[in-house]
């Protein structure tokens, strides 16, 4: 029997600053919409282009207070080709990622936080 990853949950306040920060941000895309009205909820799924994995964006209509990630989420990661240009971008785009830093044989990566607070790290491939 084999599994497949196939998408990541995040709860957001503002379905619009979440799904505009990760179109800037990462270049990702929306796949698919569902709308629950009666249920008072939307799913937004992105994804990256050419990548099958999706990020499910689960807005909760009326949700004033922000959400408690708490201290078991760390965060999920992309990858790509030039960090110092990946970087440079979220800097001009004023993300205010953190400081590139290199880890163990050279791996260089970074961190951006997301308006509700999840971290997603920026690997040099």
């Amino acid at each position: 029997m084999a599994f497949s990853m196939i998408h990541i949950c995040f709860r957001v306040r503002d379905l619009e600053a979440s799904e505009t920060f990760y179109r800037e941000a990462f270049g990702f895309e929306v796949s698919r919409r569902r709308d629950f009205p009666d249920a008072k909820f939307t799913l937004l799924y992105m994804k990256a282009p050419g990548s099958p994995f999706e990020l499910e964006l689960t807005y909760n209509y009326g949700r004033s207070e922000p959400y408690v990630i708490g201290d078991g989420y760390s965060h999920f990661a992309v990858s790509t080709d030039s960090i110092e240009d990946a970087h440079r971008r979220h800097e001009d785009g004023e993300l205010h990622p953190e400081p590139i830093k290199s880890i163990g044989g050279g791996t260089k990566l970074y961190f951006l936080t997301d308006p509700d607070g999840y971290r997603v790290e920026v690997v040099q491939a």
